[in-house]
């Protein structure tokens, strides 16, 4: 059976002018169904009965076809792909093939932008052609080969107030920085380097942005440092402040800013008054 969207090793059945037919021997009859492989992409010693490594899709005149060319996914996989411009149904999608893929309206979690770069699936739709969608939930697998504290790479492919920023790690696992995770400014596409804060029981992966406390305690105290030289050497607030203002002015959690402040204070670089922060 001949699979749009696959990769499958078909067999030479016919050879004509323009290239050859290709179709799956591997049943017991002799199938009808058969698929075009072009010239330009048939070998010259290429004989009846050879059997050829090809990708199956639909070309500029929708007709079904093969290619050797093997494609970032096929259907069902996930990767990230750049978009090549906007249209008045989706956007296309840049890949190995001639023939751009389709990103439809409904398929996309955010307004995608020509040039941008964004994680998709490959599947179906119901007129039988191939697209993709922003939508790779249930596409991502949750058997990744990560442990607590790995380091990780990942694309962020959506952004959600409930739950957190879902990551797919590797482009292909399922992740989460948790809503408690301290991670402003991040969006739909952009690239983050974590580590692994526990791997749960059905293989999903809980992230952080930050290092483990011993050595994130350092990195905060660092950056509050930076932040009294900027400001004239006093901060107008102090640990006894609101945790969403701390939030907004460090991106710490209240125990992160406390923990850093309290290393500031034991090595008597700091003042802490009732109203703010002052630099010894």
């Amino acid at each position: 059976m001949i699979e749009l969207g696959k990769i499958q090793e078909l067999t030479i059945v016919k050879k004509v002018d323009f290239g050859v037919y290709l179709a799956d021997t591997s049943e017991e009859e002799m199938p009808e169904q058969k698929v075009l492989l072009p010239g330009k992409e048939v070998a010259p010693d290429a004989k009846i009965g050879d059997q050829i490594e090809v990708f199956i899709y639909r070309d500029s005149k929708d007709r079904i076809i093969a290619t050797t060319r093997k494609p970032e996914l096929t259907v069902g996989q996930t990767t990230v792909l750049k978009v090549k411009e906007t249209g008045k149904i989706g956007a296309f999608l840049e890949w190995e093939l001639e023939k751009d893929l389709l990103l439809p309206f409904k398929e996309q979690t955010v307004k995608v932008a020509s040039g941008e770069e964004y994680l998709v699936a490959l599947y179906i739709d119901k007129s039988g052609r191939l697209c993709t969608t922003m939508k790779v939930y249930p596409y991502l697998k949750a058997d990744s080969p990560y442990k607590k504290d790995d380091q990780v790479e990942g694309i962020v492919y959506e952004v959600s107030e409930k739950y957190g920023i879902f990551v797919a790690v590797d482009d292909c696992y399922q992740a989460l920085i948790p809503k408690r995770e301290p991670a402003a400014g991040i969006k739909v596409g952009d690239r983050v380097k974590a580590r692994v804060l526990e791997v749960l029981g059905d293989g999903k992966l809980n992230l952080s942005l930050r290092e483990k406390a011993y050595i994130q305690m350092s990195k905060d105290a660092d950056k509050i440092l930076d932040m009294l030289k900027k400001e004239g050497g006093k901060l107008s607030f102090n640990d006894k402040a609101d945790p969403e203002l701390i939030r907004q002015r460090t991106g710490m959690s209240k125990n992160e800013f406390k923990r850093a402040v309290g290393t500031l204070y034991k090595q008597r670089l700091i003042m802490i008054e009732q109203n703010g922060i002052r630099m010894v």
